[in-house]
């Protein structure tokens, strides 16, 4: 606790002397610290200055402000759910195309790597065109390259499905932090990233446990089949219940569409959004994408990726422990095992919902109702410290051969650390780059990914050839070691926010 505390103390230091250049900061940065007014809600001085024209989001009413948040919600949790659909079935696809086990498995692999290039490039549409259209296409896509995967005669085929089902499911995971930022103010944004974070990172779990049961009745053909379904249903969700939330304060702007049914679908297809006058080009958006990548303010909380990547690893790969001796798990038992990564990322929900907010109140209190977003960062030790010790147990029980109950605790701590994590640094994210939430979105995306895809193609020959404590107790301390970007971000995040501003805002 005492280090901590001359942390925390050395932190003050640190705001002293760089409080002549903050004063100087950009425009975007100011906005942290400028006491505005907003129609309700506790004071928090904080909030972006809505417009006085009902449609800017912002003045929506809340049922409006969460119907939007619904298809956005149901579309995240598709995103990874999706594509882990498929990893209880790699047995079944083993047999179909006389292949390994292993050999089937690589076709997660381009799928989860094509989702970072695809967050990467769906900013410039949304930036341009709009967050509504790039959401609805992204369902509509998904669901007719499920199709495909289903009907798929051979593994290349299939591989192909997948893939491209990878690089077009991606924009809820980048545009969430978007859409969340354009309708709801300060002192609600925490809590809604809570509920985004948990749909999207859950689903790698969900879809396992459904797809799992189902293969005790039905063929993994007719199980694609079944998510394929929830797709369209997803697709519907938008078409019925979605807005466009992108808006600018800067200009007054007239409707989009002229209304009826010709107008809706305008708005859906994107044809509103090229039409719409005030927005940045994509080459426009393409430079600032760029250059927010090299932000050390970015770069820092960053480093917490590899967090994800080891979860990955372990949905990936769980059969491939379980189903052989001495666990000898069936089909069933493998995806009721899915439920204890969900149990433990409902309890870190639960954490987040409260503790953010906790954190965010008693620096404000203590602060003039003033915020940092490094603030945020506090939220992230205890989680890391949690899941980097849920990792060594996790290989320990499998090395020794243990209790399967110690494989499912394990994986249940370390989910509750992923969500808790990710809440907290996708806050910070948000707080860093109030305009520019989708671009820095996407790069976490793509690095969360990539590491992703990574891990598929060796964790399991890794596993076998060290052994699982030694395995997994290299990843416990890879993770410790990334952990290390956050602290220098708390150390020098203001700093850098600083002498490294964000591009100007694009809307």
């Amino acid at each position: 606790m005492g280090s901590v505390l001359e942390m925390r103390d050395g932190f003050g230091k640190e705001r002293s002397n760089i409080a002549e250049d903050e004063r100087s900061g950009s425009k975007q940065e100011q906005s942290f610290t400028e006491h505005l007014n907003r129609p309700e809600g506790p004071a928090t001085g904080l909030d972006i200055q809505a417009s006085d024209d009902p449609a800017d989001p912002l003045n929506w009413s809340w049922g409006k402000k969460h119907r939007v948040l619904v298809p956005l919600i149901s579309s995240a949790l598709l995103c990874d759910w999706g594509l882990s659909w498929g990893f209880t079935m790699f047995e079944a696809q083993a047999k179909d195309w006389k292949m390994s086990v292993h050999g089937v498995s690589g076709s997660a692999g381009g799928a989860v790597c094509m989702q970072g290039a695809g967050g990467v490039l769906t900013v410039p549409l949304v930036q341009r065109y709009g967050r509504l259209p790039v959401l609805f296409w992204s369902q509509f896509l998904s669901c007719v390259f499920v199709i495909g995967g289903t009907f798929s005669p051979s593994f290349a085929s299939f591989t192909v499905c997948r893939t491209l089902q990878g690089l077009v499911c991606v924009p809820p995971q980048v545009i969430g932090l978007s859409v969340i930022n354009d309708m709801f103010f300060f002192h609600e944004r925490a809590r809604k990233i809570n509920i985004w974070a948990f749909c999207f990172l859950m689903g790698p779990f969900i879809g396992p446990f459904f797809s799992g049961l189902l293969m005790e009745k039905i063929n993994w053909r007719q199980a694609f089949g079944i998510l394929a379904g929830l797709y369209a249903f997803s697709c519907g969700l938008v078409a019925v219940f979605g807005e466009e939330t992108l808006f600018d304060r800067n200009i007054r702007q007239g409707p989009l569409t002229s209304g009826g049914v010709w107008g809706r679908i305008e708005l859906l297809t994107g044809i509103a959004g090229v039409r719409a006058t005030g927005r940045p080009t994509l080459w426009t958006v393409s430079k600032h994408l760029a250059a927010i990548a090299i932000l050390p303010q970015l770069l820092g909380p960053g480093c917490t990726t590899p967090h994800v990547m080891w979860s990955v690893g372990l949905t990936v790969t769980i059969t491939q422990y379980m189903k052989p001796a001495p666990y000898h798990f069936s089909s069933t038992a493998i995806a009721f095992l899915y439920l204890s990564p969900l149990i433990g990322g409902i309890l870190g929900e639960a954490y987040g919902h409260f503790f953010n907010d906790w954190l965010q109140n008693r620096y404000m209190r203590k602060h003039n109702g003033t915020h940092e977003p490094e603030n945020r960062l506090w939220g992230t030790w205890f989680p890391t410290i949690l899941g980097s010790a849920a990792l060594i147990v996790f290989g320990q029980v499998l090395q020794s051969h243990l209790h399967w109950v110690g494989i499912a605790l394990s994986w249940a701590a370390y989910s509750f650390s992923g969500l808790a994590q990710t809440v907290a640094v996708s806050g910070h994210i948000l707080d860093s780059f109030p305009h520019h939430a989708a671009l820095a979105s996407s790069w976490i995306n793509f690095w969360r990914t990539f590491a992703a895809f990574s891990v598929v193609y060796f964790q399991a020959r890794w596993v076998k050839h060290s052994g699982p404590s030694v395995v997994f107790n290299v990843e416990s301390a890879i993770c410790a070691a990334a952990f290390t970007g956050v602290i220098v971000t708390q150390k020098w995040g203001r700093r850098w926010r600083t002498r490294f501003p964000a591009p100007e805002p694009e809307n």
